[in-house]
């Protein structure tokens, strides 16, 4: 009988612990996988493989939030130094820098990679065009608590936000006005939008709740056996993953809500996990310092994961496991 396991490659190089990421659409030359850490420097990998490619340093504080433009040829940063910076992602230098109040908790491309959007600890969002200067075009004022995180969607024509006020709120870009919010009973702790664009997944409490992204109804809600940190949902909607304060990744079926399966790889709290562009992996950062990527199909070759054939005995059956290489 085959049986495969679960084998996660671990990334090291951070110091403190790992607390967002986000993955590049699939380029020429593969994908990537920038990482946000505590310890001030956030690091670009190979998104298939988590090999190293580079660290990006000019931060005198935690990093918080990260992303990659879709072409992986900019990053942006956000961190406890009051700084949003842009990073060349081939070179590693900083191209600009923009000043804030308090502490940048999360940063986000429009898809033509021409503006900036930032939350901040001083309540606000902002969009930055980065063709002209270090100020803001728009200032967005309503939430009541610091930011958590802050996306560009619906082709960019509008905002989606989430803050310690226990609100998700949407906002158009061109007034700066609030057009919708959402409350909950406890904070919502990570937002994602479906690389489509049709389903805003939004994790809270124990729960994670699925979100028509034009009518913004609730379309599912899964109950999960922790306390909910971050979810993702897979590109084709079948299954979700996420993780939590109980140290597990999970994986559920998205239309019944029953668990496939849970792991527990990491030695902290999960505290940010998102599919590959491909949906072939899923990437996980912890309070324990490390990255993770986890397979989505268990005994696939991808990657430097090799499904390979062993040989029994005495009967000589055939048997599979994985190895990371």
């Amino acid at each position: 009988m085959s049986s495969f396991k679960q084998t996660p490659l671990t990334c090291s190089g951070h110091t403190r612990p790992v607390v967002h990421l986000d993955f590049s659409d699939n380029t020429d030359y593969g994908y990537f996988l920038i990482s946000a850490c505590k310890d001030g420097k956030p690091m670009l990998r190979q998104g298939d493989t988590g090999d190293w490619i580079g660290t990006f340093e000019g931060h005198k504080g935690a990093v918080w939030g990260v992303a990659l433009n879709k072409e992986a040829t900019v990053a942006a940063s956000g961190a406890a130094d009051f700084e949003a910076k842009i990073w060349d992602a081939k070179t590693g230098g900083e191209v600009q820098s923009f000043q804030h109040k308090h502490i940048v908790k999360s940063v986000n491309f429009s898809r033509d990679s021409v503006f900036l959007a930032t939350g901040s600890n001083e309540k606000l969002l902002r969009i930055f065009d980065l063709n002209k200067s270090a100020e803001a075009v728009t200032t967005f004022n309503g939430h009541t608590s610091g930011i958590k995180h802050v996306m560009f969607f619906q082709n960019d024509r509008r905002l989606i936000s989430c803050a310690d006020d226990k609100t998700v709120r949407i906002w158009d870009p061109l007034s700066g006005k609030e057009i919708h919010k959402m409350e909950f009973s406890v904070i919502p702790t990570s937002l994602e939008v479906s690389r489509d664009e049709s389903i805003v997944t939004i994790a809270h409490g124990n729960c994670v709740s699925f979100w028509n992204a034009e009518s913004l109804s609730k379309v599912n809600e899964v109950t999960v056996p922790t306390l909910v940190n971050t979810a993702s949902l897979h590109r084709d909607k079948t299954m979700f993953v996420c993780g939590g304060e109980d140290l597990k990744m999970y994986k559920f079926d998205y239309n019944t809500g029953k668990e496939i399966e849970s792991f527990k790889g990491h030695f902290g709290p999960v505290h940010c996990v998102r599919f590959s562009p491909d949906g072939e992996l899923y990437a996980s950062g912890s309070e324990d310092g490390t990255l993770r990527l986890w397979q989505t199909t268990v005994g696939k070759t991808y990657g430097l994961w090799k499904c390979v054939d062993k040989v029994g005995s005495p009967q000589d059956l055939h048997q599979q496991e994985i190895t990371a290489i």
